[in-house]
């Protein structure tokens, strides 16, 4: 009869598992946003205007985000974030005509502020494929937004020969929406605990408003300015961290025989 064969020293390892797992995420990056159009809450303020050409714009702001999500295989995780949306300066300006008592009459709004936000959202990725430690994916979240209007003035001036100029401000207000968001980036491996993204995302912040209204002499009006669908097209710089990552290697299998 044969000799049997000794038991190998060391068994092959076995294949790695899909793995999932918690991680913690850091965000820092840069709005650019833009809105639909800020109006005057009193709709009989341009009852009479003939023409209308609002042109606005927000300065850059800054975006600083914390969060903590599952990836729960190698394609699919989500996640919780938190972010605070920096101070962006805010100039616009209405061109106008109309009439007023029969005679017609033409004009300039020019109107300045601050904005910032408190934005929450929860967020879901899909993981394309990994090649040379990148992956790129897609993601998609809902959420809620807090959208705050300071500092803003409203200086006016037209024709007319009985009212030339006007002034008016509004203090600090906040307002809360519904929000949400698409993303789209690169993430780079870097260890197996240590990932690096880099994003575009967009977000629909919902509207702002301004408090109520005062003119230059402090009589208030009981109306306010608002900022119709707030969007911002943002890029962001992240780290993940996973805080359950799979050992680098397979330690072997030792039998004794």
């Amino acid at each position: 009869m044969p000799i049997a064969a000794p038991p190998p020293m060391y068994a092959p390892p076995a294949p790695p598992a899909d793995f999932g797992g918690w991680y913690l995420r850091g965000d820092i990056g840069f709005s650019n946003q833009k809105t639909k159009d800020v109006h005057y809450t009193r709709e009989s303020a341009y009852s009479q205007l003939t023409s209308f050409n609002q042109q606005s714009s927000f300065d850059t702001g800054g975006i600083y985000g914390i969060g903590a999500g599952y990836r729960f295989n190698s394609w699919f995780r989500a996640d919780v974030t938190g972010q605070y949306r920096g101070n962006a300066n805010f100039k616009a300006t209405d061109r106008f005509t109309g009439t007023a008592g029969g005679l017609p009459y033409s004009g300039i709004d020019n109107y300045s502020a601050s904005k910032s936000e408190w934005l929450f959202l929860t967020n879901a990725y899909v993981d394309l494929g990994t090649w040379w430690c990148i992956t790129p994916f897609v993601g998609a979240g809902v959420g809620a937004a807090r959208v705050s209007i300071a500092n803003f003035s409203d200086t006016g001036i037209n024709n007319l020969p009985f009212s030339t100029a006007s002034f008016a401000t509004a203090p600090t207000s906040s307002k809360w929406n519904f929000a949400w968001a698409a993303h789209a980036g690169l993430a780079y491996k870097v260890n197996p605990n240590l990932v690096l993204e880099l994003a575009y995302s967009y977000v629909n912040l919902g509207e702002g408003q301004t408090g109520v209204l005062s003119d230059y002499t402090g009589a208030t009006t009981n109306n306010v300015f608002k900022f119709k669908d707030i969007t911002s097209h943002d890029v962001k710089l992240g780290v993940r961290w996973n805080l359950d990552s799979p050992p680098a290697y397979m330690p072997p299998l030792v039998t004794k025989g």
